[in-house]
């Protein structure tokens, strides 16, 4: 999927924190908004970013198997599984250490020496996070996502520099407010629940939605001062992750720029004429299909133009309405000649077998009557 962002509008507003309808500069887009947009290269990486982030956990190699049952061997008409030893209480002759028994081991227990962590191609990360960067550039897969952008001013968002010096928790919420992005950390607040099930004992007692990212260029107070807003997170332009721009795999994330931190893009990705000028011997990744859209392709004019004729030709009249062959017997006479005789065979043997029950019941009626 290509985004046209950039040729619909080469330049971009960079918006006062103060008053959302001052406009203090226009800066140029940056390339990386052209980037192919690629949901399953996306996927693939936050699902395996997402596994490096876990914890190796096991059951204990002691575990089910701290009876003293001993097998009681053939002829005593039971199965040949440990049982536990005693008398006088109901655990005493139970069956012990199988999966199948209560109380018994697990089957393949887990052990710490898997494979918790999976590599992942560098330029295959690089693709997924610019992809995730085209996507979030887009106000309609932004909005499909969950966002609360019906009064933002521009998607992608980008304000003044003078952000990054805040250091009170009041001001960042004033400044989110007067560029009309605070309505996203209400619907966080909203969306606030207790989890269900278990993980409530596994340090993740609570579940919500996710809010704006604040990507900015330096830190001159501007993390403190957001830290404490629910749903807000912030990253340095310098070391964005897929986690934080698809969490879930999902593209679209609303995200607030800097204004020095949006003009980094094109010399930390580069453009399509020059390499990046940080990243060593990278390049943006290029688009295969200029339209995605399959379906309008072939019903445009240009290729159904070359291929009625050439059917037109093949059935030896003029094509003018498809038909589907499974319904129309014409058609799927001229597409296979020899439907016609499967066809007429289908009939025959339908007559004999009906024939064939009306003598039968003809005979049961007679031999009833008589």
């Amino acid at each position: 999927m290509k985004s046209s962002l950039a040729a619909a509008r080469p330049v971009i507003n960079v918006y006062s924190i103060h008053k959302s309808d001052i406009i203090t500069n226009a800066i140029p887009v940056p390339c990386v908004y052209r980037a192919p947009i690629r949901p399953d290269i996306v996927r693939f990486v936050h699902t395996n970013m997402a596994k490096n982030k876990r914890q190796p956990y096991a059951v204990s190699n002691k575990a089910a198997e701290q009876t003293s049952a001993q097998s009681w061997g053939t002829g005593r008409a039971v199965s040949r599984i440990p049982r536990v030893n005693g008398s006088g209480t109901h655990r005493a002759d139970q069956a012990a250490f199988g999966n199948m028994c209560r109380g018994g081991r697990m089957f393949v227990p887990t052990k710490i020496l898997r494979q918790w962590n999976f590599k992942i191609n560098l330029n295959q990360r690089r693709f997924a996070t610019v992809s995730a960067l085209a996507a979030s550039g887009l106000p309609s897969l932004v909005m499909a996502r969950g966002h609360r952008i019906n009064k933002v001013e521009e998607v992608p968002l980008v304000v003044e520099d003078t952000i990054e010096s805040l250091v009170r928790t009041r001001e960042a919420i004033e400044a989110l407010k007067s560029i009309h992005a605070y309505s996203d950390v209400e619907k966080v607040i909203r969306s606030h629940k207790i989890r269900t099930g278990k993980g409530k004992l596994r340090n993740c007692r609570s579940r919500q939605r996710r809010g704006p990212l604040i990507v900015y260029n330096q830190d001159n107070g501007l993390v403190r001062a957001f830290r404490n807003i629910s749903g807000v997170e912030l990253a340095n332009v310098r070391h964005l992750s897929v986690l934080q721009l698809a969490p879930g795999g999902h593209l679209g994330r609303f995200i607030i720029w800097t204004e020095s931190a949006f003009a980094l893009l094109d010399e930390l990705y580069g453009t399509y004429e020059t390499p990046s000028s940080i990243k060593k011997d990278y390049q943006l990744p290029d688009n295969i299909m200029t339209n995605p859209d399959v379906s309008r392709l072939i019903n445009s004019d240009e290729i159904q133009s070359v291929i009625r004729p050439a059917m037109a030709k093949h059935t030896k009249r003029p094509f003018t309405q498809k038909k589907n062959p499974l319904k129309n017997q014409g058609v799927m006479n001229r597409l296979n000649p020899y439907a016609q005789v499967l066809r007429r065979a289908e009939l025959l043997h339908f007559n004999k077998k009906f024939e064939k029950k009306n003598i039968i019941q003809s005979k049961k009626c007679e031999y009833t009557s008589t």
